[in-house]
């Protein structure tokens, strides 16, 4: 099968329709939505399943709830700088940031700075003094950033013999080996996972041949079967797992307390929920109710409804930046639109997968609405620069000139849109 042109696949991807309105502005308008609804319900949980945290460990109530909507603020500063940011300045920067990304995660190992594994059973926290960062964070956006710059309008190999250290997609996939690897030694496998998927997007997006997707699928899936075969508690989460999908724990007190404690909570919540801040679950029963279990107090809290909301929200967060992938000016932001919608929407998938018990539970956050100073900052500027992606979609941009920005931008103060030289003359010329 042969790979497509840059050119052509981008047609291609333009002749795919979607069956909804081509109004100008709509990706950018339905992905605010869905990102500032996310936020919104990610504050008000963290308000909710951190109080009796921050109280066992001597601080207010609300100690922690506060620190974690310092984050989002902090994020929300991040997602306007990246609104803000030129293109042209954003691809000067991408290296920048993929080498700060590194840097970070060598820190991981040093000795006093790196820690994490007494708490978590993995060494990927940096702490330097007040400051905590989790590298896995960064490096996850700026590796997806760094391929849509160096694999944007890049023809992949197609034989063996086109296999050479200069190529972008070989310097690509080494680059993001030298960061697997890295997790993997930080112990962080469920990180690692997400890690590797976002790579393989990227690789998809840009135009590599499915066959080579499918091998390292295949490969990962092989693995996976010698982790639960060798035992230990990677293995006891695959037994969790089988428990959980057939509904039948056999270790309610032991492996599968977690995932039992999970089931319970949405069982509790029913079809309404008993109500915002009236969760049992949070009492010390569930364990990390406010990080990778927050899914569980959504459903016990809000109920179905608020459950389905959540997934409604990453379901208009995909579709929409898959729009604006097809829609964009030029390659690079296509691939990255692309690329960070595949990033966000398959942790949130995995997170709540685990969650109801459809797949095997790993430490892999819910983006967005879980309590993280790291991931929200990153995550909330990642998505940034894919509504920038939207507002710069040619049809937008040309909206804009001829009735103005909308109420956000001038709020905001957010400058209008332009269209590249390139892509003026891409589509001038057909």
């Amino acid at each position: 099968m042969a790979t497509q042109t840059p050119q052509r696949r981008r047609r291609t991807l333009r002749n795919w329709k979607l069956v909804m309105p081509k109004h100008p502005g709509l990706d950018y308008l339905m992905l605010r939505i869905a990102i500032f609804v996310l936020v919104g319900i990610g504050v008000v949980m963290a308000f909710s399943a951190t109080m009796t945290w921050s109280v066992i460990e001597g601080n207010t109530v609300w100690a922690q709830a506060f620190r974690q909507t310092f984050y989002v603020v902090l994020g929300l500063v991040a997602f306007w700088l990246a609104l803000r940011t030129p293109f042209s300045t954003v691809k000067r920067l991408t290296p920048w940031f993929l080498a700060f990304a590194g840097i970070l995660t060598m820190l991981v190992f040093v000795p006093g700075i790196g820690v994490g594994r007494n708490e978590v059973g993995s060494q990927s926290w940096i702490v330097l003094g007040p400051i905590r960062l989790q590298p896995s964070e960064i490096a996850r956006i700026a590796v997806a950033m760094f391929g849509a710059l160096s694999l944007a309008n890049k023809r992949p190999p197609r034989t063996l013999s086109e296999v050479r250290l200069n190529n972008p997609f070989v310097i690509y996939i080494l680059i993001s080996m030298v960061f697997f690897g890295a997790m993997i030694a930080e112990g962080n496998l469920g990180v690692a996972m997400t890690f590797a998927v976002v790579v393989g997007f990227t690789l998809f997006f840009a135009g590599i041949n499915w066959r080579v997707i499918a091998l390292a699928v295949t490969g990962a899936f092989v693995g996976l079967i010698f982790v639960f075969l060798g035992g230990g508690y990677r293995g006891e989460r695959f037994t969790t797992f089988f428990g959980a999908f057939t509904g039948n724990f056999t270790d309610t007190r032991g492996s599968a307390f977690q995932s039992y404690q999970g089931f319970l909570s949405l069982a509790d919540g029913s079809l309404t929920g008993v109500g915002i801040g009236q969760s049992r679950a949070k009492w010390f029963y569930l364990p990390e109710a406010k990080n990778d279990f927050v899914f569980a107090i959504i459903g016990e809290e809000l109920g179905l409804f608020g459950g389905v909301l959540v997934i409604l929200m990453f379901v208009i967060l995909g579709i929409f930046g898959l729009r604006t992938a097809m829609r964009a000016q030029n390659q690079f932001q296509s691939l990255l639109a692309a690329t960070l919608t595949a990033t966000v929407a398959s942790q949130a998938f995995y997170n709540i997968s685990y969650v109801i018990g459809l797949m095997p539970m790993t430490g892999v956050q819910l983006p967005l609405i879980s309590s993280g100073g790291t991931s929200t900052v990153v995550t909330l500027g990642a998505m940034g620069l894919l509504a920038s992606v939207a507002r710069h979609e040619p049809e937008a941009v040309s909206y804009m000139q001829s009735y103005g920005r909308p109420l956000f931008d001038r709020v905001l103060m957010i400058p209008e849109p332009t269209v590249a030289v390139a892509s003026a003359r891409a589509a001038a010329g057909g």
